[in-house]
């Protein structure tokens, strides 16, 4: 292929920054190889602003080695249709200024399904990375925006089976689809050394220990839902202590309903003395291989996030998902997830199972082996020129 291929990587938030990363290096790592495909080759990082703070966010780029975004667009805070909106007009005017040939998006959040309506119209082809995950329910602002990049995407990098064959249910050609794996995973794999560090480093509880970690509006935004939820969490401290790292959304609901009675702060160097209290033991947010060195030693993760359950499948953790449904099953079927919806008295009795002996992890999928992103790659180089022309 004669001239460039210049790809425009874009982020919103922390979990798309877990995904990108190994996509970023892979690039880097290869870049000779695409360099000699392409006659030339680029990659932009753009981000949208969405998840973009010094606490939380700029530890991830310093732990994880991602470069700088190229460019920040600056739109966050707001609902999400006018995030959307306003996420459109910035990104239509970076890909006028500094075109693309290719879009990486990742994920599920609103910098997805925004840049790649904008790819669209443009005539950029789009690469969707974790195409195919459903979770069949509508009220999820993120399953509207896995089935909008999806129905735009002329490249599905799937990490499972069945995201596949929700792909092939919908009418996506099988030419372009792949099934790479999972890039969380890549991360992960790729950070396992440095995670024996941290642990090294790190006062981790001396005990077996529930962490937990929830922050979706379902579950949170509700007074009543989330005191029944702590409730709950606080009952089954008295078999095992609970650690939350409270995420900012969290702490501000629970303050706003009252609730701090049902929550003792602990200080991240005092982690060794945590003990069963019949309370929930909460820190502040934690970087990426803190956070992951505690999943690693955790007896059971709670949680409502969609990657956490991936990284426990892997870990082969117990992993309790405070959810009626989930877009990633294969991590139930083969994993050590387990559905307990939002009804108190299930967490609390799958919590008992586990401190019981009675859940039993399986094995993780195939393909999760911490080579998704190198497949990605390969797949780009083995498209054929004519791919590379306008898709719309």
């Amino acid at each position: 292929m004669e001239g460039s291929l210049r790809v425009s990587c874009v982020v919103g938030t922390r979990p798309n920054l877990i995904k990108i990363a190994p996509i970023m290096r892979s690039f880097e790592v290869h870049r000779e190889r695409l360099t000699a495909r392409f006659g030339d080759f680029s990659a932009r990082l753009v981000h949208t602003g969405q998840h973009y703070d010094e606490s939380m966010s700029k530890v991830f780029f310093d732990q994880l080695g991602i470069p700088e975004p190229d460019v920040n667009l600056g739109v966050a805070d707001m609902s999400n249709p006018s995030m959307i909106a306003r996420t459109m007009i910035a990104f239509e005017k970076e890909m006028r200024s500094d075109p693309a040939d290719l879009l990486v998006v990742v994920g599920d959040v609103n910098a997805v399904t925004s840049c790649s309506q904008v790819a669209a119209y443009l005539g950029i082809p789009v690469a969707h990375v974790e195409a195919g995950l459903r979770s069949f329910d509508l009220s999820m602002p993120e399953e509207i925006n896995r089935m909008i990049a999806d129905r735009l995407a002329s490249l599905h990098f799937a990490t499972c089976d069945d995201a596949v064959e929700n792909l092939l249910g919908e009418g996506v050609t099988r030419d372009s689809i792949r099934l790479v794996g999972n890039v969380m995973i890549d991360t992960l794999v790729h950070n396992r050394k440095r995670l024996g560090e941290v642990k090294a480093e790190m006062n981790l509880p001396a005990t077996a220990f529930v962490l937990t970690t929830l922050h979706r509006p379902s579950n949170v935004d509700d007074p009543a839902g989330l005191e029944r939820l702590l409730s709950a969490l606080s009952r089954a401290s008295l078999h095992m202590p609970v650690l939350m790292p409270m995420h900012p959304r969290t702490r501000r609901r629970v303050e706003e309903a009252g609730l701090e009675r049902m929550i003792s702060r602990i200080g991240r160097e005092d982690l060794g003395k945590l003990e069963p209290a019949g309370t929930v033991w909460v820190t502040d947010p934690l970087g990426y291989l803190e956070f992951q060195a505690l999943v690693s030693e955790a007896a059971v993760v709670v949680t409502d996030s969609g990657g956490i359950q991936e990284e426990t499948t892997y870990l082969r953790i117990p992993c309790l998902t405070v959810r009626e449904n989930t877009e990633r099953p294969v991590t139930i079927s083969q994993g050590s997830n387990r559905l307990v919806g939002t009804d108190s008295t299930r967490l609390e009795a799958a919590i008992i199972d586990v401190f019981e002996g009675r859940f039993k992890p399986k094995e993780p999928p195939t393909l999760w082996d911490g080579h998704a992103a190198d497949r990605i790659v390969e797949e780009l180089i083995a498209l054929p020129d004519e791919w590379f022309v306008t898709r719309y």
